[in-house]
């Protein structure tokens, strides 16, 4: 059955035309990624913009709660002071009944005193301390008597068990007065049962709202107390009441969490002070978002429009595509009936088709030309036969050949030739190495030691050669003729005094890692850019010195090779740097 489905599904398929399948394959292949892309965007954008958003509004919040602790804290040490005064605790508790005249200079410390702490704080709205000694006249201000309508206000039952910490309660709003802060303290200090006063300090709740009123634009910030009772907000209408959040708040300082405010989704962003209120931020997921649904609509646009471009495109491309096809399989069907001489010869393009429609015209004319092609063949196969013969030349003939040198040199009693081959058979029998590419130091040197002996048979005095090896780099590896071409160079390029001839000395040492080897020699010198290589082609020592730069860096790395140095008259010194494995 399921072979049954596939063939119905896909024998449709097989009947179409290349065109057609073309066209829906590239048209599905274009669409799927698109709509992918259209949604990867939409969805990383939402998420980046409300990683942004909580980040922002964390450090918004956080600020705020900040500025709010550092006034409250003001107000806190303002109390503080009061708190501490000995002078008007003296005055607040003294007794005036024997003498009655006495309390003028008890209101004039307080007025002073009171005066000078409102001038300097101009958003506190009013301090009033409310007593207890009845002797001690009120004046209405300042000084007001601890009545039962005071002790049934919220500022003073707020003080149970405060035992003369501050307490921070909002006063409720009335027709003639806007609402307010109140800090309530306990006057208790020369007894911590007995309360000699109760200091209050009513503070506008707009100057506490400032705080926060540059935040609170496009957002709802709130100030809540330990009950969630709003103390401060943009809408006053909410002061006094509970924040309408369905939620509660997660145990921690801070955090932020979903809810719903107003029948909306929102992010709630909050941060608690060390008095127990929070600041508070309500952000409606839709002011934040609206910009990624207006850049996913503006996507979306676009993505359409260039999928029209690209349906097109694709239909034109495989309209194209198609008929070139068509054209290689009436080339193909001419081969097939072994009609050569009509294959269409017009080049198709430099693509694959265009690849598979030269291959064709070629081989047309490779099969016509069958006989031309074989007599090449044969020549290929000679010629590879030829290489395999020279490569297979046994080296012991050169060595037995200049043997035979040696002797007749003898015989003749020639004592410098007879050195000369000598040498010469010890450098081929080193330079060969049995087909190996590599040498010891001490092999190359040798190697060099033989080559320099041949040339001082044919210059005698003029050659002078020094060495200074370090024995710890002998028997590390090193490409063969790697010194004996610059050696060369001395002797052929660098002799300008046929008196005085030249001096060169080799060198060989560590240097961290890797090993150097100079060559250095007192001729002539060149005009070069010191550290680079003379031209390849000019000269056969050229193409030497590069080759062995190019051997060494194929062998160790482009770090590793040949660097020359040289002042026309003076002299050239030739570096050449090896790993010291």
């Amino acid at each position: 059955m399921k072979r049954l489905a596939r063939r119905w599904l896909m024998n449709p398929l097989y009947n179409w035309r290349l065109r057609e399948k073309l066209f829906v394959m590239f048209l599905l292949g274009g669409i799927l990624p698109l709509l992918f892309f259209v949604q990867y965007s939409y969805s990383t954008i939402r998420s980046e913009l409300s990683a942004q958003m909580v980040a922002s509004t964390d450090s918004t919040v956080a600020q705020i709660n900040s500025n709010l602790e550092n006034k409250l804290d003001t107000y806190t040490k303002l109390s503080a002071t009061l708190y501490l005064d000995s002078t008007l605790r003296a005055y607040l508790t003294n007794d005036y009944s024997k003498d009655p005249s006495l309390f003028v200079d008890a209101y004039k410390y307080i007025n002073n005193s009171f005066v000078n702490m409102l001038t300097t704080n101009p958003d506190i709205e009013s301090m009033t301390i409310f007593i207890s000694n009845e002797t001690l006249p009120t004046d209405g201000m300042y000084i007001k008597s601890m009545d039962q309508k005071f002790r049934n206000t919220l500022a003073y039952k707020s003080l149970s068990g405060s035992f003369g910490d501050v307490r921070f309660v909002t006063s409720p709003s009335e027709p003639d007065q806007p609402p307010m802060f109140t800090l309530s303290r306990m006057l208790n200090i020369s007894s911590m049962n007995n309360a000699y006063g109760i200091l209050t300090i009513n503070i506008l709740e707009s100057d506490i709202f400032r705080l926060m009123e540059k935040e609170s634009s496009d957002k709802t910030v709130l100030i809540i107390n330990e009950e969630g009772i709003v103390m401060s907000a943009k809408d006053k209408s909410l002061l006094n009441q509970p924040i309408d959040l369905p939620d509660s708040f997660p145990a921690g300082k801070a955090g932020q969490f979903d809810s719903t405010y107003n029948g909306e989704k929102v992010l709630v962003v909050y941060n608690t002070t060390k008095y127990g209120w929070k600041s508070v931020s309500l952000i409606p997921y839709s002011s934040f978002l609206s910009k990624a649904h207006l850049t996913a609509k503006r996507i979306l646009t676009y993505a359409l429009v260039s999928l029209a471009l690209m349906a097109i495109l694709i239909y034109v491309t495989a309209r194209l595509f198609t008929k070139r096809m068509e054209k290689l399989v009436g080339m193909i069907r001419r081969i097939e009936r072994e009609d050569f001489e009509f294959i269409d010869i017009r080049p198709l393009g430099r693509d694959e088709i265009g690849q598979i429609g030269n291959a064709l015209r070629k081989m047309s004319q490779r099969l016509s030309s069958l006989i031309s092609d074989v007599y090449m063949k044969e020549i290929d196969k000679r010629e590879a036969e030829l290489n395999v013969l020279q490569a297979q030349i046994n080296p012991h003939f050169l060595y037995n050949s200049l043997a035979s040198i040696s002797s007749l040199a003898i015989r003749n009693d020639d004592p410098r030739m007879n050195k000369m081959v000598t040498d010469l058979a010890k450098f081929y029998r080193i330079s060969l190495n049995k087909g190996k590419n590599t040498l010891s130091v001490h092999e190359e040197i040798q190697l060099t030691r033989y080559y320099v002996s041949i040339q001082q048979v044919r210059f005698a005095n003029l050659l002078r050669v020094h060495y200074d090896i370090e024995e710890s780099v002998l028997p590390c590896p090193i490409l063969k003729l790697t010194l004996q071409p610059f050696v060369e160079n001395c002797i052929n390029h660098a002799i300008w005094d046929h008196e005085h001839g030249i001096n060169i000395i080799i060198k060989a040492y560590r240097e961290g890692q890797d090993i150097l080897l100079n060559v250095i020699d007192d001729g002539m010198g060149m005009r070069m850019p010191n550290g680079c290589l003379p031209p390849s082609e000019d000269t056969l020592s050229g193409y030497g010195v590069h080759n062995v730069d190019n051997r060494i860096k194929l062998l160790f790395g482009d770090s590793y090779g040949v660097s020359i140095f040289s002042r026309l008259g003076i002299g050239t010194t030739v570096t050449i740097r090896i790993p010291g494995k």
